[in-house]
């Protein structure tokens, strides 16, 4: 693979740009993998990667029903932070929040990474309370936050209105190395480099059913074929349950459409995230001049990855309140993602009652930020058939045992 830089590209640019590589190969399947990942999204390309970065496992195949990142990676509004309340939840993504930093080096490949904070916004007595709590915690936990007045965040985002009638704002818990990167370049970069250690990426190869013997996984059915593996790991967002029913076994999950939009590009107008979860929203500014607005999920378990509009109505009259400029602004386009939401709003990452089969799902509202950190987790309990120690604690059992992690303010209404 040819090394990304400014020579490379002056140098392309004197032969009319002829010279470059394709990103990755073009790969059909082979009989048999020592693993394979289903999901060539954000999750399962960082799966694949830290495999063979981190252990040396590059017999693998990532398989994609569609087409590589068209899903929810594809489909979110990119925000970075790891100002969690649970003590194993601010663990794995702030993990993922420094993996982040480093990864257009790690990766050659520009992923747009960009540390400019996020706020959550405090607009009742009850969450000026929650946040101050969460910035103790995250202070204990070794994760800069810190919990800001009202003054503070209008110097941050001078566009905000801090009387809204309903809910001024009181405060918010604010994180200044949180941000946002770009969602594409984010599964095409962990591509690249899954593709130069000599992985196979499979696109349109749907599996349709998960062979076992003896209890323990042998291979998939795919709409290419039959390939056998010896691990099988599930990272399919949305459609886990549906894997896993080929699999054999059920998941505590629920899958839901959750909406975004953005409107005409603007002057830029504001440089951090804000996430207001009283009023149920939150909103960025691309570097397109775009306004990212998203909300919260649909009511009820679905598939679609269509917007409504229900879903603009609701979110933009919240926002209008907090930032009065958003009634004057055109919507340009809006989209669905089906995320998969635990009782507990906590992912899973578990072994699976098969043997040699392993899950990663259930990162409901909050996946893209953990893809970095999830990869990591998941390839070392791939690769040592026991979750490592950023995993341990969100194993299935954790159900059955009430042992929950209760991320819900968290992470259940915004991001």
């Amino acid at each position: 693979m040819k090394r990304y830089s400014a020579f490379a590209i002056a140098r392309e640019a004197l032969r009319q740009h002829t010279g470059w590589d394709r990103a990755w190969r073009k790969a059909s399947p082979k009989k048999k993998y020592d693993v394979v990942i289903v999901g060539a999204g954000g999750h399962g390309l960082a799966t694949a990667y830290y495999l063979g970065k981190n252990h040396g496992i590059r017999n693998v195949a990532i398989l994609e029903k569609g087409w590589l990142g068209g899903g929810n990676t594809g489909r979110n509004t990119t925000i970075i932070r790891s100002n969690y309340l649970q003590d194993p939840s601010a663990a794995i993504y702030e993990k993922s929040r420094s993996l982040y930093e480093t990864m257009s080096q790690d990766l050659n490949y520009n992923v747009m990474f960009s540390p400019r904070g996020v706020i959550m916004l405090a607009q009742t007595e009850h969450e000026v309370r929650g946040y101050r709590r969460t910035a103790h915690a995250n202070a204990l936990q070794g994760v800069e936050t810190q919990f800001i007045g009202p003054e503070k965040v209008k110097e941050l985002c001078p566009i905000i209105n801090l009387d809204g009638p309903r809910y001024p704002v009181l405060g918010g818990l604010w994180q200044a190395r949180g941000g946002t990167a770009r969602h594409d370049a984010v599964a095409w970069g962990y591509a690249r480099a899954c593709s130069d250690m000599g992985m196979d990426i499979i696109q349109k190869c749907e599996v349709t059913g998960i062979r076992s013997e003896g209890g323990k996984v042998r291979g998939v059915s795919t709409s290419q074929g039959d390939i056998d593996c010896d691990k099988l790991g599930i990272v399919v967002a949305g459609h886990s349950g549906v894997l896993a029913k080929m699999a054999g076994f059920r998941l505590p999950i629920e899958s839901v459409s959750l909406q975004a939009l953005v409107s005409e590009p603007i002057k830029p107008c504001m440089d951090v995230v804000v996430m207001a979860n009283t009023v149920h929203g939150y909103m960025s500014q691309s570097d397109k001049g775009e306004m990212v607005i998203g909300g919260g999920t649909d009511g009820y378990n679905n598939y679609t990855q269509r917007g409504s509009f229900h879903h603009i109505e609701e979110t933009v009259r919240a926002l209008v309140e907090t930032f009065p400029m958003v009634s004057r602004l055109k919507m340009l386009r809006q989209w669905g993602g089906i995320v998969d939401v635990t009782g507990d709003r906590s992912p899973i990452i578990s072994k699976t009652p098969l043997d040699g089969c392993f899950i990663n799902c259930g990162w409901g509202t909050g996946g893209f930020k953990a893809i970095p950190g999830s990869g990591w987790a998941t390839a070392e309990m791939i690769a040592r058939n026991e979750p490592g120690p950023l995993a341990a604690a969100f194993g299935l059992e954790r159900f059955r045992e009430g042992r929950f992690i209760d991320e819900s303010v968290a992470a259940g209404v915004a991001h």
